[in-house]
């Protein structure tokens, strides 16, 4: 058997296509792999997992595995919660299952071809993995007869750093990749070419491949669009472009950075999900001839939903204590609940055109939300929507910033107040489940009290003399 017979050629090497997993063993055993790379995404959508000997994946492949369940049990930095249920030292921190994804598989250009596999958390564990609650999610939505599509827009910032020299400059006086502002510059991304080339051959090599990429308004700022993907395959395309792209840049001396706001000089980093629905048949669900903007009643319900929603719902967008700083008035950031037609000053941007690209745009999302639960609240509130019949408010037009918006539509300020918004959401905890909105609430809490054990130097200009 060919060992390539399961791979499409990509421009740069091959593309795997695998649909089972008796093509993954076919493969891994052909191609004579020595080893497997597996990850999955914790909590807060950071890339965890390991190596495995080939005997050892073909062993788990059908029955899955076990992974110390401290994954989802400790926070970015390795921090062990103390206020969840799930795991902790009262449980001993067993083996949580998970099984390997076999159409997930793809090839790793840069360690010579091996291939990597996304895994997800099942029994128990299940029901907080991050892609379990968007799976849940997408599953709702087959039940009411449609399939959901979505793409993700990145922000993000390269630095000429490393891991090393940041934390030596105490994140001070950091050297970003190219000096001021320059969107949309031709000239910085010719000089930087190879750069450029790099990052665009690996997202094709590795299946999340690139429709746009180019510098934004920022010193070392780059936006990355990913191309549109049915919605559980465009969240692992996400997962795994911040992951590669971060180790992209390493790998080069650089540092890239999905922070919502790493600078109070410059603007935040978005992570926009455009999302839209089609039927059973493939027709699109928001597209209507004759309506206003083409829009389908369904697709303004969708909108309702997501309007109604979002401010209970901002913990799962907005998840880190950084997230909140971006969320300003002038700085491309959203600041309520409000929508808009083609209007990027407002949380949602619908965007009329074709059945193939009618679509809204959750703009509230930013750089370092987790994909898959981001992802879940956007579509699962639009859903919501749909099915109770919401209508939205009238669309801001004109400068979403300048207008006062209902007290309704008023986001949650603090990472806290957010994670209280989502524990007393009924509507969250009748569609995620109560395990899923008590532990990540959990963690939330958690990340806002880290963060008030630490004393600013902001607090120490302000009062280390003069109070």
């Amino acid at each position: 058997m060919n060992p390539q017979a399961h791979a499409d050629q990509a421009p740069d090497g091959p593309l795997l296509r695998f649909k089972t997993a008796s093509e993954v063993r076919d493969y891994v055993v052909q191609a004579n792999v020595p080893h497997v790379k597996l990850g999955f995404a914790d909590v807060d959508g950071i890339m965890r997992g390991k190596y495995v000997s080939r005997d050892k994946f073909l062993g788990v492949l059908d029955k899955g595995f076990g992974f110390c369940d401290v994954v989802v049990g400790w926070d970015s930095n390795d921090q062990l919660y103390d206020n969840v249920t799930y795991t902790g030292w009262h449980t001993g921190y067993p083996d949580a299952q998970a099984r390997v994804l076999p159409e997930t598989g793809r090839l790793l250009p840069f360690e010579n071809g091996i291939p990597f596999f996304l895994c997800e958390l099942s029994g128990p564990a299940e029901h907080i993995c991050p892609r379990g609650v968007l799976r849940r999610v997408l599953e709702r939505a087959n039940r009411l007869g449609f399939e959901a599509s979505a793409a993700f827009e990145y922000e993000f910032f390269v630095f000429n750093e490393t891991p090393d020299s940041v934390r030596a400059k105490g994140y001070r006086d950091l050297k970003p990749l190219t000096p001021g502002f320059f969107g949309y510059s031709v000239l910085r991304s010719s000089v930087h070419a190879e750069l450029y080339e790099d990052l665009l051959s690996t997202c094709r090599v590795m299946d999340m491949a690139l429709e746009g990429l180019h510098t934004e308004t920022g010193p070392g700022v780059l936006e990355a669009a990913i191309t549109v993907d049915d919605a559980l395959r465009a969240a692992d395309k996400a997962i795994l472009f911040k992951t590669f792209t971060k180790v992209l840049a390493q790998r080069r001396g650089l540092m890239a950075t999905f922070m919502a706001k790493w600078s109070n000089n410059w603007p935040g980093q978005s992570g926009h999900i455009h999302v839209s629905l089609r039927d059973r048949a493939g027709k699109s669900v928001f597209h209507q001839e004759g309506m206003p903007q083409a829009m389908s009643p369904a697709m303004r319900h969708f909108i309702g939903g997501q309007q109604r929603l979002m401010p209970a719902w901002l913990a799962m967008v907005s998840s880190t204590i950084n997230s909140y700083s971006r969320l300003v008035p002038g700085f491309w950031a959203p600041t309520s609940a409000t929508w808009g037609i083609e209007n990027r000053t407002t949380a949602l941007r619908a965007i009329p055109g074709s059945p193939a690209s009618q679509r809204v745009e959750y703009r509230i999302a930013a750089a370092d939300a987790n994909p898959y639960i981001a992802l879940s609240a956007a579509l699962a509130s639009g859903l919501w929507g749909i099915e109770n019949k919401i209508e939205p408010l009238e669309p801001v037009k004109g400068n979403a910033y300048e207008q006062a918006a209902p007290p309704e539509l008023a986001l949650p300020g603090t990472l806290w107040e957010a994670a209280q918004r989502l524990k007393a959401s009924k509507e969250a905890r009748s569609i995620f489940g109560d395990a899923f909105v008590d532990h990540y609430a959990a963690t939330r809490e958690w990340e806002e009290r880290e963060f008030r054990k630490h004393i600013t130097d902001w607090e120490l200009a302000r009062y280390f003399e003069i109070i």
